[in-house]
């Protein structure tokens, strides 16, 4: 009984481990501007709806923005900050961004230039805020 209860300890104390190293791989949400971000940076691993014929990749941004913005590459800099590319779903246009963690719960986006993401309102195209605040959505 005991041993299986030390078994049930380190197991999970291993998957709190992994979780805790694993930053870049998590749902956010911008409660203000109602953006998803989904993100698997580690490995392509992350369907996108609509766009299942491309195979899976490491993630895409939804929401309140035109379109679906799709991860084409990345590079996670360290444990607290990666870069990725984001494409719209037409390939049309591309966005690099800086994604930080700030803390447990809170992530930072920058977008560094490109052009700019886009949502409707009113029928006309306006841009997004460049620095997005995210949190963990659980």
């Amino acid at each position: 009984m005991m041993k299986k209860y030390i078994v049930t300890c380190l197991i999970g104390l291993c998957t709190g481990l992994t979780t805790a190293r694993s930053p870049f791989k998590c749902t956010l949400y911008d409660r203000e501007n109602k953006i998803y971000l989904h993100l698997d940076l580690y490995e392509e691993s992350i369907n996108v709806p609509g766009m299942e014929m491309f195979g899976p990749m490491n993630g895409y941004m939804n929401g309140n923005v035109y379109g679906i913005w799709m991860i084409t590459s990345s590079k996670i800099e360290n444990e607290k900050t990666a870069t990725f590319r984001l494409s719209n779903d037409l390939g049309s246009e591309t966005q690099e961004v800086k994604l930080t963690v700030e803390n447990d719960s809170t992530y930072l986006l920058e977008q560094q230039g490109g052009t700019v993401i886009k949502k409707v309102v009113n029928k006309k195209l306006v841009k997004i805020p460049r620095n997005l605040t995210f949190n963990l959505q659980r």
